[in-house]
């Protein structure tokens, strides 16, 4: 990747590579009726549902199924697993076939033992490698005016033609996962980090990938 490219310039592919993905484009969807129904101002959808996407991408690859749908949201005022299992419930029974798990962020510094987490962006910022820290909201959607049971293919992506506004997190920035590295975060423990790159296959799936710790 050069780096030429700005911050800016990442933003823009990744977002219009996010648009030209139906079952993303669909799952966002589907995220943003459940932060209205569930009051969940603050939330997104963040780890392998960019990270994945993005290096598919730059591999050439057909895009990966998604084997994990982490929506994220930050509600310090009911911190409690019910209100994640009520959510993720909801998400299931809009579509069962797509792989949801909901975390509240206000939470899971307990189970982190770190210090409590004042944002979803600072809750990230604890997280293993720079380049799962990413997510995706969508801050603005009106009606798609697509048929959703239009065939999609690889070679034919939908691409949804709704005046939808996308947001990103990224703490770390967009250039450490353009540019095909792993980062071990240093908030973390380096045998953390080590046993997710091993368990996940990452270096075996996406051969291009630099190892960075």
């Amino acid at each position: 990747m050069s780096e030429a490219m700005t911050e800016a310039a990442l933003e823009h592919q990744l977002l219009e590579w996010i648009a030209q993905d139906c079952e993303r484009v669909r799952a966002l969807e589907l995220a943003i009726q459940c932060a209205k129904v569930h009051s969940m101002p603050q939330w997104c959808i963040a780890a392998g549902f960019v990270r994945n996407l993005v290096w598919d991408r730059l591999h050439g690859f057909e895009l990966s199924p998604l084997n994990d749908i982490d929506l994220i949201y930050f509600c310090p005022l009911d911190i409690r697993p019910e209100r994640d299992a009520a959510i993720e419930a909801y998400l299931t029974q809009l579509a069962p076939d797509l792989p949801w798990s909901v975390k509240n962020q206000a939470r899971m510094h307990l189970k982190n033992q770190d210090p409590a987490y004042t944002s979803c962006a600072d809750a990230m910022t604890y997280w293993p490698e720079f380049e799962t820290a990413i997510g995706i909201y969508v801050s603005d959607v009106s009606e798609c005016n697509y048929d959703k049971n239009t065939q999609v293919t690889a070679d034919q992506p939908l691409l949804c033609q709704c005046a939808t506004s996308y947001g990103l997190v990224t703490p770390f920035g967009l250039y450490a996962l353009f540019d095909l590295t792993l980062h071990a975060n240093p908030r973390r423990s380096l045998l953390i980090f080590e046993q997710r790159v091993s368990a996940k296959g990452w270096l075996r799936q996406y051969p291009l990938l630099k190892l960075m710790n």
